[in-house]
């Protein structure tokens, strides 16, 4: 049986963790080494960092923000925000991530997921989507349509046609952030990652809505995600509490969910 993994996702801007609603409204809550460091002494699994506006500001990812979270922390971490080139995805990886996430840029130019496949390796290669229900149509017969910049411009790609051409091209990974769920705490959007996970063979990341341990327990029995992201559940002040990496994975563990189990010490790298 596979292990499912707890997530934490950073949205950074100008060094700061940040917490949006429907990737509006940010709130700023503490740098993000400082989080980073305390989720990753939590036991978290995984972290994902998002430099939100790189990309909308034209600029390179933030790498002395990723140097100072790779320093502090020894799981696998993913770093996205303004990668444009392959020479931008080696600067985050010598600047210490592991895995690379590209979102607008991929859909701009989709040659970006097979070349950084092929220079660094599948497993390098996240492919994050921004999704939004919408009607079915003729051309988004799923009734997700890709989003793009921060969920502002609409594509008129069909959610689950791009998941499969972008294993296609090369994605080792596909993370699905459900707009209409993000920061809501109403819980992930089961249909479009089970629609996702059938349509993939890779693995699936479930983002947006998380406000509940049961929204965990959910999105991994009803849908064959191996993932899930954790965000307003760690520390968003909309929250009326937050939890612990421990109480997740104790929660999940009680109810059958196969997640690593949280331990009394936490090893070095």
């Amino acid at each position: 049986m596979l292990t499912k993994r707890l997530i934490a996702c950073f949205d950074i801007k100008n060094g700061m963790v940040t917490k949006a609603q429907r990737f509006q409204d940010n709130i700023e809550i503490d740098p993000a080494e400082k989080v980073a460091l305390r989720v990753y002494e939590e036991q978290i699994d995984e972290v994902i960092f998002y430099d939100i506006t790189a990309s909308s500001e034209k600029r390179c990812i933030d790498l002395d923000t990723v140097k100072r979270v790779a320093k502090l922390i020894y799981i696998p971490f993913t770093v996205g925000g303004g990668i444009k080139t392959l020479d931008d995805m080696y600067s985050v990886l010598k600047s210490g991530a592991e895995k690379i996430s590209i979102d607008s840029m991929a859909v701009r130019n989709p040659e970006l997921i097979r070349e950084g496949s092929l220079a660094f390796g599948r497993q390098c290669i996240v492919l994050s989507m921004q999704v939004k229900k919408v009607p079915v149509t003729d051309k988004i017969k799923s009734g997700y349509e890709i989003a793009i910049d921060g969920a502002r411009v609409m594509t008129g790609m069909d959610a689950v046609e791009w998941a499969k051409r972008g294993e296609g091209l090369g994605a080792g990974e596909i993370c699905v952030n459900s707009i209409d769920r993000d920061g809501t705490m109403s819980g992930y959007d089961l249909d479009i990652t089970a629609m996702i996970c059938d349509a993939v063979n890779i693995p699936v990341i479930a983002s947006g809505g998380a406000g509940e341990p049961e929204h965990l327990e959910d999105v991994f029995n009803k849908t064959q995600s191996s993932a899930a992201i954790i965000s307003s559940l760690l520390y968003s002040p909309r929250m009326d509490r937050n939890y612990s990496v421990r109480e997740l994975k104790e929660y999940l563990q009680g109810r059958g969910v196969h997640v690593r189990p949280w331990k009394d010490t936490v090893g070095n790298k």
